[in-house]
């Protein structure tokens, strides 16, 4: 049996058990995955000294990769793990009011199933979910008998950690620290996780997470770490708590930490197809409107439903037309202003409605990553028709 008797007070040391108890049973896709979840582990033992708290997200697009088994193993690890598979958004209002006892660490499994393409809208239960995140939110319902109600605050602030198949709704992932989890290789081998005698393991880690805890209160309350170059906005208050604990364990803790948090950043960013109308953007500008100021409608949906691996050529079920196509740029503006609109263009074949670069150029440069260095290519064929001409 491996020995997991590092000495209680000792972060550093602390945190790599915490970390190796996790590589015996799971396998993760990045050595940041590692970091990461080691740190969101110790964090939940500290959430009394953070603004907010990190959701912690196994997702996969296949089943078998992994997901639960981490979700168990991160249960042993915090404090008052509550499994919440099928729990009803007022039982968790109660439980992080602490109407049943202490404030749990609630552990999703299955989330699919509450936010998946075929469990309907949940809004109770993701308001919940976005509110907890940060500190001093409350969820207002009405508590009471008949005519006898009363307006009630119930608390959301606290830890939660979910595993499932797919994606999550957007403000959830933007809250998230995300571990994409894949099928294990062949060669990649994990221990058989023995409920009776590993969760007793992971408890006794438990204990000394708490134990740490106690010692370093008083630093990480006031700490305000310095983050990455680049992290800012909500990415700086997912991993801002995670830092501070790294810093507080010391060793080589705070450099893995601002590794991992680059890494998954960026991988989240890379990954992110919540917002299918930055995806637009960043298309009309690196695949569509290159070397041209100017372009119909037509010839513009000719080429981004000719795209590989994008979405325009199957919209539920249909590819992207000029109706929609005007609706999803209208919800940005110009530069002066304006909701982003056709304007006539004069083509060989008459006059035309289409898009202007220049209408574009203050919403690319607002929402859309830094192009690509290598230089892009208009597709081909345009309708000769549909060829803007000088005037």
């Amino acid at each position: 049996m491996t020995n997991l008797q590092p000495t209680a007070l000792d972060g550093a040391e602390l945190l790599d058990a915490v970390e190796h108890f996790h590589r015996r049973f799971n396998v993760f896709p990045t050595e940041a995955a590692y970091v990461a979840v080691a740190l969101w582990d110790a964090h939940a033992h500290l959430l009394d000294c953070f603004d907010s708290t990190p959701r912690l997200a196994f997702l996969s697009p296949e089943p078998g990769s992994g997901k639960s088994r981490a979700l168990e193993v991160v249960e042993t690890l915090v404090p008052r793990s509550m499994a919440a598979v099928d729990a009803s958004a007022a039982a968790l209002f109660r439980s992080v009011a602490g109407l049943d006892g202490g404030r749990p660490t609630i552990l999703f499994d299955e989330i699919d199933t509450v936010f998946g393409p075929k469990a309907g809208d949940n809004e109770q239960l993701r308001g919940f979910l976005n509110a907890g995140h940060t500190r001093g939110r409350v969820m207002y319902r009405c508590v009471g008998d008949g005519a006898n109600q009363q307006v009630q605050g119930f608390p959301s602030f606290c830890a939660v950690a979910v595993a499932g198949l797919g994606s999550l709704p957007d403000t959830i992932l933007t809250r998230s620290v995300i571990i994409r989890m894949r099928r294990r290789a062949r060669n990649e081998k994990v221990e058989p996780f023995r409920t009776r005698i590993h969760v007793a393991e992971g408890n006794a880690l438990r204990d000394r997470l708490a134990a740490w805890a106690e010692t370093v209160q008083e630093e990480v309350v006031g700490a305000y770490p310095e983050l990455p170059e680049g992290v800012a906005d909500r990415p700086a208050d997912v991993w801002e708590p995670l830092i501070a604990v790294a810093d507080a364990a010391g060793g080589d803790w705070p450099r893995r930490a601002r590794k991992a948090c680059l890494t998954l950043v960026r991988a989240s960013q890379v990954n992110d197809k919540a917002s299918l109308g930055i995806r637009l953007l960043t298309d009309l500008r690196d695949h569509v409107l290159i070397g041209v100021d100017k372009l119909p409608t037509v010839a513009i949906l000719d080429r981004l439903n000719a795209l590989d691996d994008a979405p325009w050529a199957d919209l539920d079920g249909r590819p992207l037309d000029s109706r929609r196509l005007s609706r999803m740029l209208s919800q940005y503006v110009t530069a002066d202003g304006d909701p982003i609109a056709s304007r006539n263009i004069r083509t060989a074949g008459g006059v035309l409605k289409g898009y202007h670069a220049e209408d574009l150029h203050d919403a690319w440069t607002r929402y859309c990553p830094p192009p690509p260095e290598s230089a892009l290519h208009p597709l081909q064929p345009l309708h000769p028709s549909s060829q803007p001409v000088s005037v």
